[in-house]
């Protein structure tokens, strides 16, 4: 009877401690294979030039029951790529990314938007070129869940958001390459 009372007992916590485990603030590592920034900007008011960079390193802890949360994200700005190598090249040159002198760019965030419990929102800082301006991430969807490769506690989703170049010194080709540039994040992270 005992044992069968254990089991019992054992079987229930199994079943409500991947709920508990939101209840907690948690830390979670990017996984690389599956972490980048995507970035598109209007060229000759023709077409969309579009790139990426990545992939990102970064942490983010999470409260999903207290609805806050922070996130620090390292975007290697040398590691651009267009499918174009001699675009890519020109882009890391010192009137665009500068990646020579500012190898990476930083995202911090400590301000986590919420509604119910839905992430709708990351505000934050970037900094590109040594300059730092802030930066809003809206989502597009985000969850989170048991991996099912791993069997870990893993989240994800997609982020958009805008800014413009010349507030970090890239003026090079204005107006002819526009000056709003569109960013697409994708992040999926582990639990530590």
């Amino acid at each position: 009877m005992e044992r069968a009372l254990l089991a019992k007992l054992a079987a229930g916590a199994a079943l409500v401690a991947p709920c508990l485990a939101g209840a907690q603030p948690a830390t979670y590592r990017l996984d690389p294979s599956h972490s980048f920034v995507h970035f598109e900007v209007m060229h000759f008011g023709t077409a969309t030039l579009r790139g990426r960079f990545g992939p990102l390193e970064g942490v983010a802890e999470l409260d999903r029951t207290a609805r806050r949360g922070e996130v620090s994200l390292t975007i290697p700005t040398r590691i651009v790529s267009t499918g174009l190598p001699v675009l890519d090249t020109r882009l890391r040159q010192a009137d665009l990314l500068s990646s020579s002198e500012h190898p990476d760019a930083y995202f911090v965030a400590r301000q986590f938007v919420f509604d119910g419990d839905v992430l709708r929102e990351v505000r934050g800082e970037i900094t590109l070129r040594g300059i730092s301006r802030p930066l809003a991430l809206r989502s597009l969807g985000f969850s989170c869940g048991i991996h099912p490769m791993i069997q870990r506690e893993w989240c994800g989703g997609d982020f958009e958001a805008e800014l413009r170049r010349s507030d970090f010194g890239m003026s090079f080709g204005l107006p002819l390459v526009a000056d709003r540039v569109r960013l697409q994040v994708q992040v999926e992270a582990i639990r530590d």
